[in-house]
């Protein structure tokens, strides 16, 4: 132990002897060790960690299981598994809505989350004030009582005495009955919760719009409950044939079920490409190192020739390694501190599960402490091997120069290019990310987002009811709208461009052999106002838009887009074709009679889902012959369209003052934020890009002053001989440019296994883009001539007699 602790003391007196050499290493295993331990952060939070719910094992998600993938839950069914099933201790659905909430000030929307009661106490969340939902509270007439999240409980006083006060929401009173503790459930956009009342028309098996969770039974694996569900399903499906026969269930952990699978890949691939950086971290200090014992050979040979041991030797040398990463450790653990706080920052909302709390926990410090730990290894055995094996004679000649050590050139050789073949993987899958984002950002969404307004207007459940009443109230909505001053057109859908087309409908093409009912198709499906293809500029392909006369009396009519016409009406003249779909009720959450529609016009695809929603099926019809009350609605103005809100505001209240505007954002907004993801994406692998150029510079950079000054004698000699400035300049860059060129050989390799690895979150893009490599390669080979240059004009101004003198 005294030995260990002299060689700790020993270290430390060593680092500080040498603060330039230290505060370069230093900085360097920081950067490598900050990176690391920020990504892995995030990604223990969301990936790793354990739910933060009492036995999180025991609660999964039961999903509706059609011919392939997934789907949410009709009422009829989850009821059935209910009251079937034998795995679960208990099941519970919920769904979502959107409340006015009246206050003081002007009506306020907020997303709400409509429960079974029991779900709560399921889950195991904790209450701050009062509690869950009664059994009964989930029965009409007795459902008007709301339970509030902390942070909604808090922006409204955080008063203990709200339970048992009113709520005003949409034009009714609800009791408050509890206030949720604060926890995951305050980073949801659901703010408060009511009871889930099932009406009798809704207790269906044919629509699904209900999400399940269960808690297993003790002792219950996934499989054993995935068997049960399995033969509920198909004792449902024997009950009910028409709805039933191709619908299963599948049974899902709750943890991480609704990640996104490319959310996932993205970690992964950004733990990869800190890894990286640390890599190329620890190779920089270990060209330091070599550097270094270059300098303290004699003071080697001279321990070595009083009696040490290259096994004591290496041992100190180590030590010192390990002082070193510890030190860059702890100065990464302080870095990784703010590069949370600024990914959090800049991360886009929503982005991890709301169960995600991303911080320096003791698993992750363990994670720093094990990288730095194989950091020092990494980087400091083979330096203190070479040095502790310095044969003392040699090394104790005087002005020997023999004992400077080929191998230890070539060691530092193979690092640079090393250093160079990783970096160039690195910057290879930043410049994927980035030339996917450019494809995205480029991409021909369908629709003119300049001066386009968009807000959502959910009319109080019940308000509106007969399909005239909702027709009638739209239709003076947007007269008074349209005669705001600065607004050229209103329209209003139950979808809108790049937010989703609402209401996924089965469908049938008349004059096709028939489908089974479970078999159909489906297609997102939307009514929409006559003026909406020409507020949002979406082109028409063929045939003609909806107009004034498309009413509910006049036969009815639809356009499909482009990918409809191509996979459904292949080889047919689109127009003329007739569609059959069912009809949705007003009020209902189910389907009524089958309607035929008869398409009139095939307009351009529109991006509904996204920028990389490409080739989306699509309906749409006109809003008089399929009213909704919920709806989106759009202004195109001819000035900001941000600075209309208040005013729009204020048209609305003129026709009910209940009803709030909300999700209000610009077209342009919604463009932007629907890339937010791939840009901080892109953002992130450029930045570890960035940091990964900057350290095989000053790699190659360090290599090649080493090389200069090492080389003082024989270049005064070569220039004593007649050598010219240009000639010993080429030399040194020649030098250096052979070993950036084999880094950059090597680093092809890893870039096109990189390209593969992205495949999966790339768009447009190949897993060989010869651009993008091209570029890379380009910027990290000017890297390194630039790098090369100093030592290169340092060599050229070595004076021949004064390095001859010295020698």
């Amino acid at each position: 132990m005294n030995g260990i602790l002299h060689d700790i003391r020993y270290a430390l007196r060593q680092l500080r002897k040498s603060p330039g050499f230290t505060a370069v290493a230093l900085v360097t295993l920081a950067l490598g060790i900050g990176a690391t331990t920020a990504i892995y952060s995030v990604l223990y939070a969301t990936l790793l960690a354990p739910l933060p719910y009492p036995n999180s094992d025991q609660l999964v998600m039961v999903w509706s299981k059609p011919q392939d993938g997934r789907n949410v839950v009709s009422a009829g069914d989850y009821l059935e598994w209910k009251a079937q099933n034998t795995s679960f201790q208990d099941l519970n659905a919920w769904t979502g809505t959107i409340f006015n909430l009246s206050t003081a000030g002007q009506p306020e929307q907020i997303n709400a989350q409509v429960t079974t009661p029991g779900f709560y106490k399921m889950m195991g969340v904790n209450f701050e004030l009062g509690r869950d939902f009664l059994p009964e509270e989930g029965q009409a007439g007795k459902d008007r009582v709301v339970i509030l999240t902390h942070s909604l409980w808090e922006r409204l006083g955080g008063k203990r005495d709200i339970i048992g006060r009113p709520l005003r929401m949409n034009g009714e009173p609800y009791t408050v009955v509890g206030v949720l503790a604060a926890g995951p459930t305050d980073r949801l956009p659901s703010k408060l919760v009511v009871p889930l009342v099932f009406k009798p028309e809704q207790i269906n098996h044919n629509f699904h719009w209900l999400l399940v969770m269960g808690r297993l039974k003790p002792g219950v694996s996934l499989a054993t409950a995935g068997a049960d569900m399995a033969v509920v399903a198909r004792r449902i499906a024997q009950d009910h044939p028409q709805t039933n026969k191709t619908w299963g269930a599948t049974v899902e952990k709750l943890k991480n079920d609704f990640l996104p699978k490319q959310t996932r890949s993205t970690l992964w691939l950004l733990m990869g490409a800190v890894g990286f950086v640390l890599l190329i971290a620890c190779v920089n200090v270990a060209n330091l190192l070599l550097a270094k014992s270059t300098v303290r050979r004699k003071e080697v040979a001279m321990r070595a020739s009083l009696g040490a041991t290259r096994r004591q030797l290496f041992a100190q040398l180590l030590t010192e390694s390990l002082a070193l990463a510890t030190l860059g450790g702890l100065a990464g653990i302080g870095l990784s501190v703010v590069l949370v706080k600024l990914l959090l920052a800049i991360m886009p909302p929503f982005t991890l599960p709301s169960e995600a709390v991303v911080t320096l926990s003791l698993p992750v410090l363990l994670f720093t402490s094990v990288a730095t730990l194989l950091a020092a290894l990494l980087f400091g055995c083979a330096p203190a091997w070479q040095a502790s094996g310095v044969d003392p004679n040699e090394a104790l000649k005087e002005g020997g120069r023999a004992g400077t050590g080929a191998g230890r050139h070539r060691l530092r050789r193979v690092l640079v290019v090393m250093e160079f073949a990783l970096a160039l993987t690195l910057l290879a899958g930043a410049g994927l990310a980035i030339h996917s984002f450019w494809n995205l950002s480029r991409s021909d969404l369908g629709v003119d987002t300049d001066h386009i307004l968009t807000f959502n207007l959910p009319v109080p459940e019940g308000r509106l009811k007969e399909p005239e009443k909702i027709v009638a109230f739209y239709r003076d909505l947007l007269e008074k709208l349209r005669a705001v001053p600065g607004i050229v057109q209103a329209e209003a859908a139950t979808g809108a461009p790049l937010l989703g087309a609402d209401h996924g409908m089965g469908f049938t093409i008349v004059g096709q052999p028939p489908v089974e009912y479970s078999a159909r198709p489906d297609s997102p499906f939307q009514s929409v106002t006559p003026g909406y293809f020409q507020t949002f500029g979406v082109r028409l392909v063929a045939g003609r838009t909806f107009t004034d006369q498309d009413t509910a009396s006049s036969i009815r009519v639809a356009m499909v887009n482009e990918s409809f016409a191509r996979r459904y009406l292949k080889g047919m003249d689109p127009l003329g074709q007739r569609i059959a779909i069912d009809q949705l009720i007003p009020g209902v959450a189910g389907v009524g009679h089958t309607v035929v529609w008869q398409v009139v016009g095939v307009f351009h695809n529109v991006r509904s889902f996204g920028p990389r929603d490409d080739d989306h099926p699509e309906i749409d019809v006109p809003f008089a012959q399929s009213p909704w009350p919920q709806v989106h609605m759009a202004v195109r103005t001819t000035g900001d369209p941000a600075a209309m809100s208040r005013t729009i505001a204020a048209a609305v209240n003129s026709m009910d003052a209940d009803l709030a505007l909300a999700d209000v954002r610009t077209m342009d907004q919604i463009a932007v934020e629907n890339l937010s993801s791939d840009r901080f994406t892109s953002v992130l692998y450029g930045g570890f890009a960035g940091v990964a150029l900057l350290l095989a510079a000053v790699g190659i950079y360090g290599v090649m002053a080493f090389v200069v000054a090492q080389r003082t004698h024989e270049i005064g000699l070569r220039m004593a001989l007649g050598a010219q400035r240009e000639q010993v300049a080429r030399l040194v860059l020649r030098e250096g440019m052979m070993l950036a060129l084999m880094g950059l050989a090597i680093g092809l390799v890893g870039a096109c296994l990189v390209g593969r690895t992205m495949r999966s979150v790339l768009y447009g893009v190949g897993t060989v883009d010869l651009g993008a490599f091209t570029l890379v390669a380009l910027v990290l080979l000017s890297a390194a001539v630039f790098a090369c240059f100093i030592p290169a004009r340092r060599a050229t101004r070595v004076d021949p007699m004064v390095a001859l003198r010295y020698e």
